[in-house]
C-alpha cells in the first residue's frame, strides 16, 4: 500500500491487487459486501492517519477507482465541519467506479514491439501508445479487447511491462501521443 499526501486536506492511497489479497479481499467483495468494504476503508484511513501524521475527523469524501490490472486508487478529501459528534466518529461518503481501460508502462519501446506480436495472435489490433517521463504507455479500452482473452492479455502485458497507475486523463494532458489508434496493427506493419 502506498500513501501520498496531495494537500492539507487531501491524500491518495494506492493498493495493488496483491495488497488487497493480503488483506483478505477480492474486487468482487468490494462491490458486493458493504460491511467488509467498510472495514477495509476504516483500516486504510487509520493507516493513512498514522503514516501521514494527520488527525482524521469530520467527513471524508472517498473516491475509489478500481483499475482492471493495476489495483485500487483511493482519493480522500477531508472536510472538517464543526459538529457535535463523538470524537471517534468519522463519516465517509464512498464513491466506487471501475476503469474500462488497461494501461501498462514500458521502459523500452522494443518490449512493446515484442508484446504486439503476442497481442496480434489473440486478435488484439487496437490500442494507443504514449510517451511520458521517459516511459512508453500502452492503453487498451475494453471495447478493443476480446473479453474472453482478457486475463491472457493482462498476463502477456505483465511479462513485458508494469501495470500503471497513471490515468488516461493524465496521459492525454501531459504525455506525447506516439500512436493515436490501432497501435498493435501499426507496430506489426512497421516492425515485422
Amino acid at each position: 500500500m502506498r500513501i501520498e499526501r496531495v494537500s492539507n486536506d487531501q491524500f491518495t492511497i494506492f493498493l495493488t491487487f496483491d495488497d488487497l489479497i493480503e488483506r483478505g479481499f477480492t474486487t468482487h467483495e468490494l462491490w458486493n459486501d458493504v460491511k467488509n468494504a467498510g472495514n477495509l476503508f476504516s483500516e486504510m484511513m487509520y493507516e493513512a492517519s498514522s503514516e501521514l501524521g494527520i488527525e482524521l475527523e469530520g467527513m471524508l469524501l472517498v473516491h475509489v477507482h478500481l483499475m482492471q490490472a493495476q489495483g485500487m486508487h483511493v482519493y480522500v478529501t477531508q472536510k472538517i465541519e464543526h459538529t457535535n459528534w463523538d470524537e471517534d466518529f468519522i463519516e465517509m461518503k464512498v464513491t466506487l467506479d471501475e476503469s474500462n481501460e488497461l494501461i501498462f508502462s514500458f521502459q523500452e519501446f522494443e518490449d512493446l514491439i515484442q508484446v504486439a506480436t503476442y497481442l496480434a495472435n489473440v486478435s488484439i489490433t487496437g490500442g494507443k501508445v504514449y510517451y511520458m517521463n521517459e516511459r512508453y504507455y500502452f492503453l487498451l479500452q475494453d471495447d478493443e479487447l476480446n473479453m474472453s482473452y482478457k486475463e491472457n492479455v493482462i498476463a502477456i502485458l505483465s511479462e513485458f511491462s508494469s501495470p500503471s497507475i497513471v490515468t488516461s486523463a493524465r496521459l492525454n494532458e501531459y504525455g506525447k501521443v506516439i500512436m493515436k489508434n490501432d497501435a498493435v496493427d501499426q507496430i506489426i506493419d512497421k516492425f515485422y
